[in-house]
Parts: structure tokens; sequence; C-alpha cells
């Protein structure tokens, strides 16, 4: 089960949105989805939660590049959501890194030649077969100046989405819209 939500801070306080990420494709649609719930370019999180498995925090402030922390690149990485955070960049990658040389590959077809969902240590892996690692990655400094610092970001687990607003003081705006 997921959840994903916007919060735009403005002049008044914290604004929140439900947001539908079914046409969300990459972290660029996610960035300008979170600018243009905020027209006066202020800070806009878009938070987002799979139950009991990860939840991740992209930070938007105006045309300034988007910040991404994500509690757990494994478990997220077997999310369609997740995915879309986990950039080359985030994942300490070269662009173009994770994409594999087909020629070069004896694909036939047969379960032999299809590639494992799993890397050799039994966890998720990308289409090259990189290992993405367990546990949290990215910017955990994300909420420091909003009142979240980077030791609290990184012992929240069960319901963190929650937890970030209520330490927000937005906890009664995003109720409005989950």
């Amino acid at each position: 089960m997921y959840f994903a939500a916007l919060l735009a801070r403005t002049e008044d306080g914290w604004e929140a949105s439900d947001t539908e990420l079914d046409d969300v494709e990459t972290l660029s649609d996610l960035a300008d989805l979170a600018r243009e719930a905020s027209p006066d370019e202020d800070t806009v999180l878009v938070l987002i939660e799979q139950e009991d498995g990860w939840f991740g925090v992209v930070r938007v402030d105006g045309e300034e590049d988007p910040r991404i922390y994500v509690s757990d690149a494994a478990a997220a990485a077997r999310s369609s959501y997740g995915e879309i955070l986990l950039t080359d960049e985030l994942l300490g990658r070269e662009p173009g890194d994770d994409v594999p040389d087909l020629d070069a590959l004896d694909l036939d077809g047969t379960e032999d030649g299809e590639p494992d969902d799993e890397d050799a240590d039994g966890g998720p892996s990308v289409a090259s077969g990189e290992s993405v690692p367990h546990g949290p990655v990215g910017d955990a400094q994300v909420l420091e100046d909003l009142g979240v610092s980077e030791k609290e970001l990184r012992s929240m687990t069960q319901d963190a989405v929650s937890e970030i607003a209520e330490a927000l003081g937005a906890s009664e705006v995003l109720e409005t819209v989950r």
C-alpha cells in the first residue's frame, strides 16, 4: 500500500495535497509536479511511503535540483515509485552505467539466458546486475533546516510520513488528504 502527498510551504503555513503518481515516470516529472503545487517557488516536499517497506522525501525549492532521501534503496528498487527516486546520481553511478550491452550478451530466450531479478547476494539488482544498496541513500539532511535532523530522519521506520509532518507542524493538513 502506497501513500504519496505534496506538502507546500506557504506564507500561511503548510498546504497538503494528495498526489497520484501513475503518470509520473521520471524524477523530472515528479519535480515538475511539485513545482506546480507552489506557484511562488516555495519549498515543496513530496512524501512517498510504502507501508512496512520504505519511504522517500523529495524536496523541491524553486528551480533548484530536487534533493532526495530514500530510507531503503533495496526495498524502493522493487517499487515503480521507488525506481523514480533511485537515479544514477543518487546511487553513485555514472549515467548510462546501468545500460547493459545487449550485443555482448548471449540471450537465447530460455530461462538460463534471461536476467535474474536478484543479484548474487540475493538483493535486487538493476538492469546491468549492479546491486542496489540496502539501507538509506541520498541527502539525509534534506529536512534539517525544517526541524528534522539527519539522526531523526534515519531512525524513522513505521509511519515516517506522519512523523515528518508532525515535526514540521503539518500533521493536521496532511491528515486531510490521507
